[in-house]
């Protein structure tokens, strides 16, 4: 039986190679292929390209996995073991230039259902910086050689990101739970690409990270980097992440974070 380690291997090797494909696609320029939930959820040639040379590389290293895309959608396997992957998560601020996009990897033990899941290993891997965030069930959470660790929030209030999703008719409530929010917020951040803001609760640089909208192959592997640096992650819904809510800290403060958010469990 292949270990939760040997499967993070695989995800570290291809989650780096994919990156290099996608900065150089970048650097030649970025062309928009499609739109999806709206005009302002783009997909670039890019996205499609680095989903097709992840799935060929997870084949030919497991071919009996499960895989589950943003792209290319879901195909069921034999192994009990499927792979929850975003190309570049991130892509309008791919498309942008923006420093803060990231190729998520996640195996996880179950079906495409995330109800039925259970993460083995996670990779979250920013090809502009070279920063990639790691973990594997039991191991720790990590970056590079420094085990991470989520904060403890002081007097000042916590550090929280969020995001707002495409759809317009959900701003006006996404901006009024941010208002119950505001009182127990340091201060708040937005930076457009939801593994990395489970990256930042992971590695202590925001104290939460909340957001409504977002989809299996947003949180796989940055939730298992949260889980196992300390934190607490939930949602909707059934109390687990999902298109209902996403909600990410340390235990503390998410006992304070989760009832002003008044989200449908």
């Amino acid at each position: 039986m292949t270990s939760a380690a040997d499967l993070l291997d695989i995800a570290t090797r291809i989650a780096r190679e994919s990156g290099e494909l996608a900065l150089q696609r970048r650097r030649e320029g970025v062309t928009v292929a499609a739109t999806k939930s709206a005009a302002a959820d783009i997909v670039t040639a890019a996205d499609r390209e680095v989903e097709a040379f992840i799935r060929a590389e997870l084949a030919r290293e497991r071919p009996g996995d499960g895989f589950f895309g943003e792209e290319s959608g879901a195909e069921a396997g034999t192994s009990g073991i499927t792979w929850v992957v975003d190309p570049i998560d991130g892509t309008v601020n791919y498309a942008y230039g923006i420093p803060a996009w990231a190729v998520s990897i996640a195996a996880v033990e179950g079906t495409a259902e995330t109800a039925s899941w259970t993460a083995l290993a996670g990779v979250v891997f920013n090809p502009v910086t070279g920063e990639l965030f790691c973990a594997a069930r039991g191991g720790g959470a990590w970056l590079g050689d420094q085990r991470l660790s989520v904060s403890d929030v002081g007097e000042a209030g916590g550090l929280v990101a969020t995001g707002f999703g495409y759809n317009p008719e959900t701003h006006g409530p996404a901006l009024a739970q941010l208002s119950r929010v505001m009182p127990i917020a340091r201060d708040v951040r937005r930076i457009g690409a939801a593994s990395l803001d489970l990256a930042s609760v992971a590695a202590g640089r925001v104290d939460a990270y909340y957001e409504r909208g977002t989809h299996p192959w947003d949180h796989a592997a940055g939730a298992l980097l949260v889980e196992e640096a300390g934190g607490r992650v939930g949602g909707a819904p059934g109390g687990r992440p999902g298109n209902g809510m996403v909600i990410a800290s340390g235990p503390d403060f998410f006992s304070r974070l989760e009832p002003l958010l008044d989200f449908e469990r």
